[in-house]
């Protein structure tokens, strides 16, 4: 009979959606009468005090291997090869990983933890129980690498923590700055593979075919300084420098301004094994146009605008619409609200639930 079930993360970080889901599914399995501890190689102040070093482990404490260790997999680790080498069962909960071809040619030393962690994916298949992907998208991959089991249980997020309270001087300014204008909005790290070049690329067709006075603003931290540099040398070369903003990390209440202002959410992402953002635009009743790559039509499913190219003409008509046609809008925030249904917490607690059990008894 299994009594504990300890995660392993190889960076336990404050606002990141691994990090999140960690900390949700540490709660869930204490409500579930487990003993879990959460492992990290590494962790922000924030959460520091909820974590031990990875190395700590040093098996169960009954000592009759009963313990169950479940690894948060998103990047390459050492963490990885000591799990490897661990004789308790051993789940992989997958969140996907950005392809090397994104990331490598932007950042070298990034590509490689990315190489590394993909191998790593691959040798954990023979040693797992279990695959837990947070969407069909990932689950595929984890097949193809030949997990005997696999579930598919979408990230555990707390849907109520969307609804924090607005910085009103943040969304008076946006509101002012804006004007008469559209505002697009795109929440995630700078990074190739968030393709926010294309986001810019189409958005100067639209302010030339049909709204000269729209603004863009993409919101996040950079993950490459390289990408960050060569996307503001491309903004200026288009002249969009005044009304593409670069708005770089923000706080939850200034977050929820940038939504509250926004008249639409633009996904052009070349990859996403998820995609919260995606959630945070339907609970906020934004219109969502998106481009229809890995696991983006899945989490919108009939919630958005998914275009299955994103040439700049074809993302500026699309967004058009969702901005103009109100009849549209409002189906759009009908549909996204019924597909928030399938994310909140009661409802991904139990499918987690279920996946474990046969596991753990």
């Amino acid at each position: 009979m299994t009594s504990a079930v300890h995660q392993f993360i190889p960076t336990l970080a404050a606002r990141s959606a691994v990090g999140n889901h960690t900390l949700a599914v540490r709660s869930l399995l204490h409500d579930l009468g487990f003993a879990s501890e959460v492992y990290v190689g590494e962790a922000t102040s924030e959460v520091a005090a909820m974590s031990r070093p990875f190395r700590s482990y040093a098996g169960d404490a009954r000592g009759d291997g009963s313990d169950v260790l479940l690894y948060q997999a998103s990047t390459g680790s050492a963490m990885a090869e000591f799990l490897i080498q661990r004789p308790e069962r051993r789940v992989v909960n997958y969140h996907n990983m950005t392809p090397v071809s994104l990331f490598g040619p932007w950042e070298p030393q990034v590509g490689a933890e990315l190489a590394l962690g993909r191998q790593q994916l691959a040798d954990l298949a023979p040693a797992a129980a279990l695959g837990i992907a947070v969407s069909a998208y990932n689950r595929a991959e984890l097949d193809a690498l030949g997990y005997p089991r696999t579930e598919v249980v979408p990230l555990l997020v707390d849907l109520a923590a969307f609804d924090a309270d607005v910085d009103r001087v943040t969304l008076e300014r946006l509101r002012s700055d804006s004007g008469a204008g559209s505002a697009w909005l795109f929440v995630g790290r700078i990074a190739p593979n968030k393709a926010q070049h294309d986001l810019v690329k189409a958005f100067s067709v639209y302010r030339r075919v049909y709204d000269p006075a729209a603004r863009l603003r993409l919101v996040g931290g950079s993950s490459s300084h390289a990408y960050l540099s060569a996307l503001a040398r491309f903004r200026s070369e288009l002249g969009l420098d005044d009304v593409v903003e670069l708005v770089g990390e923000v706080s939850d209440a200034e977050l929820a301004a940038h939504y509250r202002a926004a008249d639409v959410f633009v996904c052009a992402s070349d990859h996403e094994g998820f995609c919260i953002p995606l959630l945070e635009a339907m609970h906020h009743e934004l219109p969502i146009v998106a481009y229809a790559s890995t696991a983006v039509p899945e989490t919108v499913a009939d919630a958005g605008i998914v275009l299955a190219s994103k040439s700049p003409a074809l993302v500026a008509a699309a967004v058009h619409r969702a901005v103009s046609d109100e009849a549209l809008r409002i189906h759009l925030a009908a549909a996204g609200r019924r597909r928030l249904a399938d994310f909140t917490l009661t409802r991904t607690r139990e499918r987690f639930t279920a996946a474990l059990s046969p596991l753990v008894g």
